[in-house]
């Protein structure tokens, strides 16, 4: 039986728009400590905050008169650094100013002093008066019984959800509504994804980034409110979650990328392409490759002769604003050799190689048996390192490799030459210096050529 949210004695999901939002209503104001004479020393991205060089107990006694009072200066220990001295808990904390065309003293930017100063006395704030609360946060979040909400734009779960038990206003009544579970539904995002039942569900971590929100915010893992005036919180440039800092640390690995989110098809996380795709490989991998077998694979020279690079970029922007819809038929492109500089340029350009760096040196290492069967054993045990979705992509493009390969008397490509042409394409490895590299290359082919022989027992 499904679980109801709205069971009182089930779910008690966190307060909206109450506890932590009085809070940083109730926040000390910043109040600048102005220098009542010019400081010559005084950098131009400061302003009369600054004091010059004084002593924390002069900066102590300037500031003791009121709470969220803040000024300037220059460190004595430290020529040359800034510290930011502000007054709260009626004790003066000092932050390592810095400045890179914003202002910050940890991740968050700001436009301007007062700005961070105002997010500053916010975050202590809250974090004095709640802490107990912000640590009870994410023991019962909503996240794990409704998965993905677009919890800051509809008002309609805002009127749904009880208050949480913690806050000081006490519970809500909520009145019963037959269609509220239905309701409810339409607002995880997961329910209007359908998924193929060919397509795997590859697990995929989120890719949280710094964000700045405009207006009240609410974290759609524990709905509570994101406290501060910028980068609140952080956002998932992949699928679009919003959640505290602190929440991202315990939010499962279920990343499913939204298409508003994920907007190009070179250049982009291959897990990440799959999964906004909801395929099993990447659609640019499926197509040059039924495109290639579909008109021929005796084409002498196939991967190895290049065809002309203009063409090839036009057809990668043809993805990344059509996807599947690219029109890459010989209408659109006579030239096969378009097709298959297109396909190896998608495999340069993944920001994590198909053979990813972690995996490397395992496989390198195995590149270097001489055994062959020592070798394959090897390699079998290399491919589990993989993530599903590379795995799979790879297994696809060795057999179509292999199928390239019974057409060698006519396409001169062998498993050899292939693995000369795709072991740097495919593997990478990272902070090596160039003749390590160079070391490398013989060991890439021999990996890939050992692929591509033995596609069907390795896969």
């Amino acid at each position: 039986m499904a679980l109801n949210v709205f069971d009182h004695d089930e779910y008690r999901p966190p307060v909206w728009k109450s506890y932590l939002y009085q809070l940083q209503q109730e926040a000390p104001h910043p109040r600048r400590l102005t220098c009542t004479c010019e400081v010559e020393t005084r950098p131009k991205y400061y302003g009369r905050e600054y004091h010059g060089m004084i002593s924390r107990e002069e900066a102590d006694q300037s500031l003791s008169q009121a709470e969220g009072s803040y000024l300037i200066r220059e460190s004595q220990r430290q020529p040359g650094t800034y510290t930011l001295a502000l007054r709260f808990g009626n004790q003066t904390r000092n932050f390592r100013l810095y400045h890179d065309g914003k202002h910050f003293v940890g991740e968050k930017r700001f436009e301007s002093i007062h700005d961070l100063v105002t997010d500053g006395l916010i975050t202590l704030y809250i974090e004095t008066k709640a802490a107990e609360y912000i640590a009870k946060m994410t023991i019962n979040p909503i996240y794990e019984h409704v998965g993905y909400t677009t919890l800051n734009q509809e008002p309609t779960l805002k009127k749904l959800l009880p208050q949480s038990p913690e806050a000081p206003d006490g519970p809500v009544p909520v009145k019963e509504d037959t269609n509220a579970e239905e309701r409810l539904t339409s607002l995880v995002r997961r329910a209007t994804l359908r998924e193929s039942d060919l397509a795997p569900k590859y697990e995929k971590i989120h890719n949280f980034k710094v964000h700045t929100f405009r207006g009240p915010h609410w974290c759609e893992y524990c709905a509570n409110f994101m406290w501060g005036l910028i980068a609140q919180g952080v956002k998932c440039a992949d699928c679009g979650l919003n959640v505290h800092k602190q929440c991202s640390k315990v939010v499962p690995n279920d990343c499913q990328p939204d298409l508003r989110h994920v907007k190009k098809v070179y250049s982009c996380d291959l897990t990440t392409l799959v999964k906004a795709h909801n395929t099993k490989r990447p659609m640019v991998v499926d197509m040059c490759i039924q495109e290639i077998e579909a008109r021929g694979l005796q084409s002498e020279g196939l991967y190895r002769i290049s065809g002309f690079s203009e063409l090839i970029e036009d057809v990668k922007l043809h993805f990344d604003r059509d996807g599947e819809k690219a029109d890459i038929s010989s209408n659109a492109y006579e030239d096969l050799n378009i097709i298959t500089g297109a396909l190896k340029l998608y495999f340069r350009e993944l920001p994590i190689p198909l053979i990813t760096y972690d995996a490397y040196p395992h496989f390198v290492e195995t590149g270097k048996i001489t055994d062959t069967e020592k070798r394959l054993e090897s390699l079998h045990e290399a491919l589990k390192l993989l993530p599903p979705a590379h795995c799979e992509t790879l297994r696809y493009l060795m057999g179509h490799l292999k199928r390239v390969t019974e057409y060698e008397k006519d396409n001169l490509m062998t498993s050899e030459n292939l693995g000369i042409v795709f072991g740097p394409t495919l593997m990478r490895a990272p902070g090596l210096d160039a003749m390590m590299a160079l070391n490398d290359i013989r060991y890439q082919r021999l990996v890939i050529e050992t692929l591509i022989r033995n596609e069907d027992v390795l896969f």
